[in-house]
């Protein structure tokens, strides 16, 4: 069976009856958008987790009461025009009478949301006068919900194994605590006081933009919010509408695999895209992608949806903000039953290797209409870390999650930008080196561009990075590093970029090389190094720039040897003495 998601239609939900002036429709516009930052704020400053408050693995909104987006800030684009699917949801079981004033939900199903448990989605109601006017709503990655391993498992085979799993359900009623709630929380995850301590700064989130949209009501009257809008949502469709028109009609399509499901690691899975452009629509077609993993590399239809639309975000409209009229342009299919339309059991930990192979596929599929606006692959995935012990500093025990950096893909007119989180992320930090020592008896013994790696064109890709460390007590480490078998891919003739690797006691007698496991125990002193992918290139390395080549060695970008092999049998020479600039770079 397929489902064929559609933004809602224009003029959905209408002001007609109330005329508003385009200094008021701006005003708004950005009121709801502060607003949104105010919430983000507010949770970032109040968090008990490091993965909060240091990363940014969150993301919040205001929506209307139709469910569509007034105002998000900066966060994971992932979850772009996601959370309404929580409260559509929650609406649905329960009926529009199920929202009080008062109210917050909490939500975190992963065929509900699209995500893994780990990420939480807390919502509540918004009432001005006695009338519903819209939603707040926040989404965060906890760092512990209770799965059969510290943090999460990397080889999980169903939802059971991933941890406490909650449908729609009040945490706070008519502005009280639900203790039966909370309690059930607090005992079914390994770390309750920062667990309850960041579910607490969401809830504090919903309230800051409670108050916020309330404010804005109160200054200009709920008619007025729903005419200025309506207008925002028009303005930004007929924008978007414009992009996609210049595009020529046609159906255009790409496919990647992924290196295995974690679990049959000698079976890639198969991610196919197609995209029909039909005057100033598109359709996203995945219904032919692998159908659902026994491994924990699927996904719920909402977040499918998601990916769908950063890939298109990145190519039609990348500098207007997300709302409520972004997505009316795009139909996106999925099919039930699939890696992308996950159904129960199916495990969900790691949602997220196929959606950014997906993004990057929607730029490969339209590159051959988009030349000037596409970008070649990135390195693709977030190469996550999971540390898990005990802390003989405090004697407590702990577990660390973070993502690593990589490189990103070349541009006609541009090198891809070296160190920085995949697309999924976004705005997403890996945690600063002081921090990670501080918090847990580990060590970075080594941080810094790994040469190389970008894929060789006229521009070049950017690098990805090695990030070494050396256990400090016995623990165990998780891994989970992807985009071996589909690593990123050059574009108008740029070469692809080199895959990741990790290496447990590089050169040691018990030298390991894995790039996913589960619970792999570590004695004291003993090293991880992570080497992550680069981007690809971007036209004929033979028309690179020489200073371009020069300037990449002398940098340490780029080795003399991998200058002359790629840029031409003389690029070497007038670079005799350079290599000194990769001098101490940790090599795999």
């Amino acid at each position: 069976m397929n489902s064929a998601v559609n933004s809602p239609a224009s003029g959905t939900v209408t002001a007609a009856e109330t005329t508003v002036d385009p200094v008021t429709v701006e005003i708004v516009r950005n009121a709801v958008i502060s607003a949104a930052d105010d919430m983000n704020a507010t949770l970032m400053r109040s968090a008990y987790t490091p993965v909060i408050y240091e990363c940014g693995d969150c993301v919040v909104a205001l929506l209307d009461d139709e469910h569509q987006v007034l105002g998000q800030s900066a966060g994971l684009p992932i979850f772009l025009g996601n959370l309404e699917s929580c409260t559509k949801a929650t609406e649905e079981r329960f009926g529009r009478q199920c929202w009080q004033p008062g109210d917050v939900w909490i939500l975190n199903d992963s065929y509900l949301g699209g995500t893994h448990l780990n990420d939480v989605t807390i919502f509540g109601p918004v009432f001005t006068g006695g009338e519903l006017a819209g939603f707040t709503a926040t989404r965060a990655h906890w760092i512990d919900v209770g799965s059969k391993d510290p943090g999460g498992s990397t080889d999980s085979v169903n939802i059971f194994q991933e941890g406490l799993r909650m449908g729609p359900q009040k945490l706070v009623e008519a502005g009280e605590d639900v203790p039966g709630v909370i309690d059930t929380i607090a005992t079914n995850v390994r770390f309750p006081y920062p667990t309850t301590g960041d579910m607490n700064a969401m809830i504090a989130t919903i309230r800051m933009g409670q108050r916020r949209l309330a404010e804005i009501v109160d200054r200009f009257g709920l008619a007025t919010l729903r005419a200025a809008r309506d207008e925002i949502f028009r303005q930004t469709e007929a924008l978007e509408r414009e992009v996609i028109a210049a595009i020529p009609d046609g159906e255009y399509a790409a496919e990647g695999f992924l290196d295995n499901d974690g679990i049959d690691l000698d079976t890639p899975v198969p991610v196919r895209l197609r995209i029909t452009v039909a005057g100033s629509q598109l359709t996203f077609d995945i219904t032919e992608s692998a159908d659902q993993t026994t491994g924990p590399v699927n996904c719920g239809v909402a977040q499918a949806v998601s990916a769908c639309r950063v890939g298109y975000k990145l190519l039609v409209s990348p500098e207007v903000p997300g709302n409520g009229g972004s997505f009316r342009p795009l139909e996106v299919r999925v099919r039930e039953g699939s890696v992308f339309g996950a159904q129960p059991p199916a495990a969900c930990q790691w949602y997220f290797s196929h959606l950014g192979l997906l993004i990057d596929l929607v730029a490969k599929a339209l590159a051959p209409a988009l030349p000037d606006r596409v970008a070649a692959a990135s390195h693709g995935d977030s190469m996550v870390v999971t540390f898990a012990g005990t802390d003989p500093r405090v004697a407590r025990p702990y577990v660390s999650l973070e993502a690593t950096l990589g490189g990103w893909g070349a541009w006609r007119g541009s090198d891809g930008q070296d160190a920085l989180i995949n697309n999924v992320n976004g705005s997403l930090k890996d945690l600063p080196v002081e921090v990670f020592e501080a918090r847990y008896p580990l060590r970075v013994t080594h941080y810094g561009i790994r040469p190389d790696s970008g894929g060789a064109g006229r521009w070049r890709g950017g690098n990805g990075v090695v990030r070494e460390y050396r256990a400090l007590a016995d623990c165990t480490v998780s891994l989970w590093f992807e985009r071996s078998v589909t690593p990123a891919w050059g574009l108008a003739g740029g070469q692809d970029a080199v895959p990741p690797k990790v290496i447990i006691n590089p050169g040691g007698p018990d030298e390991r090389r894995l790039l996913k496991c589960n619970g792999v125990r570590l004695r004291a002193g003993d090293v991880v190094r992570c080497l992550t992918g680069g981007g690809g290139g971007y036209g004929d390395a033979a028309e690179r720039d020489p200073g371009a080549v020069r300037a990449d060695v002398l940098d340490g970008q780029v080795s003399a040897a991998r200058a002359a092999e790629v840029y031409g049998a003389s690029a070497g020479a007038p670079f005799a003495g350079a290599e000194q600039g990769v001098a101490g770079q940790v090599q795999g």
